[in-house]
């Protein structure tokens, strides 16, 4: 480890953002998010656990970082590619009853992934 660990201030931001923003989801719950004090929760755990605050951070920052990659490898890149697929079709179509019919398909889909978590018997367990 370094001596020189990276240090960040912790900002509070709520906008603005031009109409049309691809980004406007994200960008309204990081301003929805600006009022909470994370540090609250950080000091709480790091008085039940033991551990440094500054990790309890980085810990919680990376995790959230490489969720999108965990995911991936959890799911797969040809299920994601799959999942993915059948919103580009609806997409690409552009009327509500295919944005409809994509919809019921990734919940077919995902109660065929999540069957095993529902079902452990069929694993043998």
């Amino acid at each position: 480890m370094s001596d020189e660990e990276p240090v960040i201030r912790l900002e509070r931001w709520a906008g603005p953002w031009p109409d049309g923003d691809r980004d406007a989801n994200f960008k309204q719950d990081i301003a929805a998010h600006a009022l909470l004090d994370p540090l609250e929760t950080l000091h709480g755990l790091s008085a039940s656990t033991g551990v440094p605050v500054g990790a309890l951070a980085r810990y919680v920052l990376a995790r959230w970082a490489t969720a999108g990659s965990g995911g991936l490898l959890e799911l797969g890149a040809p299920m994601v590619r799959r999942l993915h697929d059948v919103t580009v079709a609806a997409e690409a179509d552009g009327t509500d009853e295919a944005r409809l019919a994509a919809y019921d398909q990734l919940r077919q889909m995902l109660t065929w992934l999540r069957f095993p978590l529902d079902e452990p018997s069929v694993y043998g367990t």
